[in-house]
């Protein structure tokens, strides 16, 4: 070519210019005259007549053009080599040598690079098989990638040892599985304890797969992305997850058991698997899946996608938290036996400590299947508890006994019933949460069928803040007062009415002594407390004055004196009060001796407060009348009687018949 003409080179400057003014009024100008639209006719028309500039333009174009295709094909032959060489070892790449993995990921993106120019080239059809190449290439190349990143997922995973973190719930249960499924089982006395549940908000993050092997990791996920290969990807990661996720499952010895198979399960068994369940949901999910999620946003995280690694914590795990919350469906839905009762608050609290971890790992859209899930459960599981207690509530109204409980101690029911509620205070805030629905109908049910509501409303909720208001407070004063009204029936099986009297004050006096001693009082208050050792004071005067009242009528002075005798005494009447006496006392001490007042404390007491009025009655009658009565007519002195009365309420059967004074 020439030179150019300075003065041609001027006037295309100057058409240019011209242009672009054209341009930009055309943008600011949307609508145009007549004579506008054939002037700029007329010259799109004498441009189109100028043949030698288009031809010249169009044949740089395609010499250009045909430059760089003739480059990308002889790149795309080079690449294609490498592939293909690789391809043939069937090992693989990454294990063999980890750099030469980055040199295969750097070729197989350098394809795609080729892939993505012959795109904007916009080839035709006959010269689009460079472009087929380069696509078979990444095809072929993806295809292994996929394989190489499975691989390394399964082949570099971590060890989980459970056993071996810190994280642990107590093995230590102080609660037989036997010992609660009988209101008559002795066993039961002091013994029921809850379950060791560890409790916290920590979250623990372990490597799951080694380190190491991240960064390569992260690498072939961002090309598979790149190369429009991600669900490829997220495919092959959650296939490898899921079957990390059931392994860790089964390493913390939860089966796959389905809700039928759990409904069929004895008790013993399926107590020990909700033990289980409970320890494992907290390390599973605050470990586990905290470090699972952690997992997806290291190799994730960089993708151009963004809901990819939740997308891909939600798919790998799903399935295995969908099996721990079916195991909870089925024991809520199961039958609701009271010995259930700790053990299913035991899920619940696990569940409602868990509700806002699992809103943290699954916060997205892509995880409310998740949380709504498992809020149903935790849900399901609160229903169960409500049901289970007013199940417990019927069941303890309706113990009945044939025959009278011997010696009129403590009765297995009160014992059971309540070491269980004492148990259960330290579930308040769940029982709280689950009975809150019901406080209204429980506090009608309670003033309308409790004893001592004439005793006064107290004031338990200025002494206990609003403990004592609580649902928990309502539901355990009704269940208090249903166990009174049972024991009430049960004292009417004694042929001994002194007995009766006897077993109300021994029941009543240790339910007062269990909520005292314990964090019942802050729930049922002290006013509760009050009304109840008024109870069984009275209970106890009714005792003394069934056994008592009596026989010491026959240490007074009426009807000893004859008449016309200036109120002398007779002998005769003497002699007959005093052997009536020592008769009755003999078998009050043979009856009672085998009569059992458990509480060593309260024991002394009955025996204190009988002695001094006994003994008191007795010296008076003897002392006022001793000249009248023979020395060998006194069978026992006062200090023997007090030591006969001091052997009482033993539950050992004894006989004065022996007794010979010396």
């Amino acid at each position: 070519m020439g030179g150019c003409n300075p003065m041609e080179t001027l006037e295309e400057e100057n058409l240019i210019a011209a242009a672009r003014l054209i341009l930009k009024a055309l943008d600011s100008n949307k609508e145009l005259s007549n004579e506008a639209r054939k002037i700029l006719v007329e010259l799109g028309s004498r441009l189109t007549s100028m043949p030698n500039i288009t031809a010249t333009e169009d044949e740089d174009d395609e010499e250009e053009e045909g430059g760089e295709l003739s480059d990308i094909k002889e790149q795309i032959n080079s690449i294609q080599e490498k592939i293909m060489t690789w391809e043939g070892d069937e090992s693989m790449i990454w294990d063999c040598d980890p750099e030469e993995g980055k040199e295969y990921l750097k070729a197989v993106d350098e394809a795609r690079k080729l892939a993505e120019r012959l795109e904007s080239l916009n080839l035709s059809k006959d010269e689009n098989e460079p472009l087929r190449n380069v696509n078979t290439v990444i095809q072929t190349s993806m295809a292994r990638i996929e394989e190489e990143f499975r691989h390394m997922l399964v082949h570099n995973r971590q060890n989980f040892e459970p056993e071996h973190l810190s994280f642990r719930s107590s093995e230590d249960d102080g609660l037989d599985e036997n010992s609660i499924i009988s209101f008559g089982d002795d066993s039961v006395d002091d013994s029921v304890q809850r379950d060791s549940v560890s409790r916290g908000s920590e979250v623990f993050i372990m490597d799951l797969v080694n380190p190491l092997v991240i960064p390569d990791l992260r690498s072939i996920a961002n090309l598979m992305f790149d190369s429009n290969y991600g669900r490829e990807c997220t495919q092959a990661f959650i296939s490898a997850r899921k079957d990390a996720l059931d392994d860790c499952l089964f390493i913390l010895e939860i089966e796959k058991m389905s809700i039928e198979d759990v409904l069929k399960m004895e008790w013993v068994s399926l107590n020990s698997r909700i033990r289980r369940w409970t320890r494992a949901m907290k390390v599973f999910v605050r470990i586990y899946l905290a470090s699972e999620k952690f997992l997806c946003e290291q190799i994730f995280g960089q993708s151009e996608t963004e809901s990819v690694s939740s997308i891909c914590f939600f798919e790998s795990s799903r399935a295995s938290m969908l099996q721990l919350l079916n195991f909870a469906e089925a024991i809520a839905i199961g039958p609701h036996q009271p010995e259930k009762l700790l053990r299913i608050l035991d899920m619940h609290e696990v569940l409602s400590d868990l509700m806002p971890d699992i809103e943290g790992l699954y916060s997205d859209e892509n995880g409310s299947y998740i949380r709504n899930e498992f809020q149903d459960a935790l849900i399901r599981v609160g229903d169960c508890v409500k049901s289970t207690f007013i199940e417990f509530e019927n069941a303890v109204g309706s113990n009945t006994s044939n025959s009278a409980f011997p010696g009129g101690g403590n009765h297995h029911l009160t014992r059971y019933v309540m070491n269980y509620i004492k148990t259960l205070t330290d579930y308040s805030d769940s029982l709280n949460a689950c009975l809150k629905d019901h406080d209204q109908a429980v506090n009608d049910q309670d003033s309308s069928s409790s004893p001592d509501t004439s005793l006064g409303n107290g004031n338990d909720d200025a002494e206990n803040g609003n403990s004592s208001s609580s649902p928990m407070a309502l539901h355990f004063r009704s269940l208090m007062s249903i166990l009174e009204c049972n024991l009430e029936e049960k004292s009417k099986l004694y042929r001994d009415e002194p007995l009766g009297h006897l077993f109300m004050m021994n029941n009543i006096n240790y339910m007062a002594e269990k909520v005292k001693n314990s964090e019942l009082r802050n729930i049922l208050g002290d006013n509760w407390i009050r009304q109840r050792n008024w109870k069984f004071q009275q209970y106890a005067m009714s005792y003394e004055r069934a056994t008592w009242s009596s026989i010491l009528n026959l240490l007074r002075e009426d009807g000893l004196s004859n008449s016309g005798s200036s109120g002398s005494a007779s002998k005769t009447l003497l002699r007959d009060r005093l052997q009536a006496f020592y008769t009755a006392f003999e078998d009050i001490y043979k009856n009672q001796t085998a009569w059992s007042i458990p509480n060593s404390q309260l024991r002394e007491d009955v025996r204190i407060s009988m002695s001094l009025k006994v003994i008191q009655a007795y010296r008076t009658f003897v002392g006022r009348h001793s000249n009248h009565i023979s020395e060998r007519h006194i069978k026992y002195t006062a200090d023997d009687l007090e030591n006969f009365i001091m052997d009482l309420f033993e539950g050992a059967p004894k006989s004065l018949h022996s007794f010979h004074r010396r």
